[in-house]
């Protein structure tokens, strides 16, 4: 009698393919689930090959748009980043393959998902936490947290083993010394030669963008425009072509970046369980269009509005995301206060991508007017009083001169160094 259905999260490489047939072996009958984000994979040849394994189905979702839409975009909105550097590719992708892999756990009558996280990184918390949210009820089996499991499999050299007594396919014998994650946001490299953190990484470890010092010697301009904080339309190739579909759009911002190699990163985290950890990511087109929407926010957001909203929502938003915490309470509040900071945030930037870097070259707005040239202008005085400024000087020193007599009194004048 066989122990029940499990739907196992599957990419068709050697951990998960070990694992669909361990499953199999252990009394359970598997259905494969496999989420197109992006990542550049033949889907059709890794379904073949879980069937061939033993699954009773492969099920292939596409995710692309939800992707974009859902994560990436509110991301965007609230300028998203971790630990001042990251732009939580792998993090934002999780939330929208784990419900899809509940949805066809609950089609397929599955009392169990399962996947191939290992025991010390982060995606196993998103996954699991994730599952619990959308199926308290669920039951989660994490092989590589189960010590049968991993005393049997010490390392790559066991999977190859196992592979090849089972008649499982591999194509290759021989791993890059490093992992990879890929979606449609980014693509990270972890592990291997890159634990080291002094270790360059090597040059065709980088698989999405062009080394910065080949790229083209003539820069490229495009112009993004956003709508209440969403990207909308991207105009380029001298406004002679314009993508407006969410996917297109971000696809049309990947090339761009991509061919100028923008996006890289090479950081050492600060993950959730506790440990650090030196990855590298290519985030290509994701940066240049956070990057326009912060500047385009200088133009038309409120000043406190902003304050807040960085010192309280990108914050935690962006830390929330890295932890796993998509399905909760605080996320649905987060959520509603990024759409009503970005009530405002409407016009358009013109942007330039060149050997690695991207700048803003102008940028405009036809409905916000918070800028006024005529009252910034040093040319002209306007509607402004410059005497008013005295009165405004005077108020805020009130509190610094008795700061400074204080110091005075105590001998500790604020005119000698120390």
């Amino acid at each position: 009698m066989g122990k029940g259905k499990v739907c196992l999260a599957y990419s068709g490489g050697l951990d998960t393919s070990c694992i669909l047939k361990y499953l199999l072996e252990e009394g359970y009958e598997v259905i494969a689930f496999m989420a197109d984000v992006g990542q550049e994979e033949d889907f059709e040849a890794a379904k073949d090959k879980a069937l061939k394994i033993g699954a009773t189905k492969c099920y292939i979702e596409d995710l692309r748009r939800e992707f974009i839409e859902e994560l990436c975009y509110p991301a965007i909105a609230c300028n998203a980043i971790y630990e001042n550097v990251y732009l939580l590719g792998t993090s934002l992708a999780r939330p929208v393959i784990a419900r899809a892999q509940v949805a066809v756990a609950q089609k397929e009558g599955c009392f169990a998902v399962s996947h191939g996280c290992t025991g010390k990184g982060n995606d196993q918390v998103r996954f699991e936490l994730a599952f619990y949210a959308l199926q308290p009820s669920i039951k989660v089996i994490a092989p590589w947290r189960d010590p049968v499991f991993y005393n049997k499999f010490k390392g790559r050299q066991d999977l190859l083993d196992y592979a090849s007594a089972k008649g499982i396919p591999v194509t290759s014998t021989k791993s890059k010394p490093w992992s990879m994650d890929e979606n449609l946001a980014h693509c990270s490299y972890e592990a291997g030669i890159l634990e080291d953190p002094n270790i360059t990484p090597p040059e065709d470890m980088w698989k999405l963008t062009t080394d910065p010092t080949k790229a083209p010697d003539t820069p490229e301009d495009f112009t993004v425009s956003f709508e209440k904080g969403l990207p909308v339309k991207l105009e380029y190739e001298g406004g002679k072509k314009t993508a407006t579909d969410s996917v297109d759009l971000f696809l049309t911002a990947n090339a761009i970046a991509r061919k100028h190699g923008v996006g890289r990163i090479d950081i050492v985290e600060n993950r959730f369980i506790g440990l650090k950890s030196r990855g590298c990511y290519e985030t290509p087109g994701f940066t240049m269009l956070r990057a326009a929407h912060v500047d385009l926010e200088g133009l038309v957001m409120d000043r406190e509005v902003r304050a807040l909203r960085d010192q309280f929502l990108t914050f935690n938003y962006a830390k929330l995301l890295y932890n796993g915490l998509y399905f909760s309470p605080e996320r649905e509040f987060l959520e509603e206060s990024i759409t009503a900071s970005q009530k405002k945030v409407n016009g358009s930037v013109r942007c330039r991508a060149f050997k690695g870097m991207f700048t803003v070259v102008g940028r405009w707005s036809d409905t916000e007017k918070l800028y006024d040239a005529s009252e910034s202008s040093m040319d002209e005085i306007g509607d402004f009083e410059p005497s008013d400024t005295t009165g405004f000087i005077s108020v805020n020193a009130i509190r610094l001169k008795k700061y400074g007599k204080a110091k005075e009194e105590a001998g500790e004048s604020l005119v000698t160094k120390h």
